[in-house]
């Protein structure tokens, strides 16, 4: 609900950041009207036309990049279950007890991974689900050591090893994933773009005596409600579109022991 309240709000600013650049260059191009002739018009038309094109060329640009990174985090999503699911399946064929507390640690990681996707970035939640991950990696990290030890040629033990190597490599590449974001520098370049272009569409208006407040209101609505999802898409943690749970939450449930 407070993301929802956010994005209002986003939207709001942007369309008051647009109708704002629509009305000076609606007035601009009035005060020019007089002094301005058929070529004058038709130059306004045609770099307002090149502006516009910019601007959908950078919104397609900027709504692939952001779309790319969310499909990416859906991807390890489904990455990081299967691998914390070999390795839990690997570790059970490791000899007691050692398997009944490989079995346990990897419930225990798998409430780490659902703590840490539902902590805001920078709170205290994402620091204590990795410090809880971190604490857990290293007890399953020991039961390898200590295998190995006894025995180095160990099947078992070191099949459960490169799984566990595998699922500790792509938690970092998952965390990565979530704070990779398009550029501060390219969202405000959109605006600015934005901006630019509404008011040059007014002002080739303006120069032409007809305001068209509808039509340029729609536009600069559209063009707010793109930028809105573009940054909901590129906030993984707090936006509406988030990558799904269910090839982890599927992972709980089979490692679950059923009741008696």
């Amino acid at each position: 609900m407070i993301w929802f309240v956010v994005e209002a709000a986003i939207l709001l600013v942007f369309i008051g950041l647009f109708m704002a650049a629509l009305q000076f260059g609606y007035r601009l191009g009035l005060r020019q009207q007089a002094s301005s002739g058929e070529p004058d018009k038709t130059h306004a038309n045609a770099l307002h036309g090149a502006v516009l094109g910019l601007l959908a060329l950078l919104l397609g640009f900027t709504f692939a990049m952001s779309v790319s990174r969310y499909e990416n985090r859906k991807t390890l999503m489904v990455d990081q279950a299967n691998a914390i699911g070999t390795a839990a399946l690997r570790g059970k064929l490791l000899p007691a007890p050692h398997a009944e507390r490989a079995t346990a640690l990897f419930r225990e990681y798998i409430e780490t991974r659902f703590l840490y996707n539902a902590s805001v970035r920078g709170s205290t939640g994402v620091d204590e689900a990795e410090a809880r991950a971190g604490r857990i990696e290293n007890e399953l990290w020991e039961i390898s050591r200590v295998l190995l030890t006894e025995d180095p040629r160990s099947q078992p033990a070191s099949l459960y090893t490169q799984a566990l190597n595998e699922m500790f490599d792509i938690r970092e590449k998952r965390r990565f994933a979530l704070d990779d974001h398009v550029p501060l520098a390219v969202t405000i370049m959109l605006v600015a773009v934005a901006m630019t272009a509404m008011g040059l569409v007014a002002y080739a208006g303006g120069l032409n005596g007809r305001r068209h407040f509808l039509s340029n209101f729609t536009f600069a609505f559209l063009i707010a409600l793109v930028l809105v999802i573009i940054l909901d898409i590129d906030a993984p943690r707090v936006g509406f579109v988030k990558a799904s749970q269910d090839s982890l939450i599927r992972l709980d449930d089979s490692l679950t022991p059923a009741p008696d």
